[in-house]
């Protein structure tokens, strides 16, 4: 089953499936600053454009380019900002 998710006034969409190894998505964030919580850990990659990133309890942004990766641990919260269109894959582990 897929199912559709829509945030932030419809400028973070996804699409959400299962495998065998767990839930993903996979999105687009339109450019903005968001703010997510999470309840599983999360792996994101991004897979095309660039996200700057703030982790939970971290003081210093990181740029996350096309082709790269970040987790972000279970019950936390983490913010992106991007300037362009970024593509991304969550995996939900």
């Amino acid at each position: 089953m897929i199912t559709e998710n829509q945030y932030f006034d419809g400028n973070v969409k996804s699409l959400g499936y299962e495998t065998p190894e767990g839930k993903s998505t996979i999105g687009i964030i339109n450019p903005g600053e968001y703010e997510f919580g999470t309840a599983n850990k999360e792996i994101m990659h991004v897979i095309e454009g660039s996200l700057t990133i703030l982790l939970h309890g971290e003081t210093q942004w990181q740029v996350i380019e096309s082709g790269s990766s970040f987790e972000v641990s279970s019950n936390s919260s983490f913010k992106v900002k991007t300037e362009v269109q970024t593509a991304y894959l969550c995996q939900y582990r």
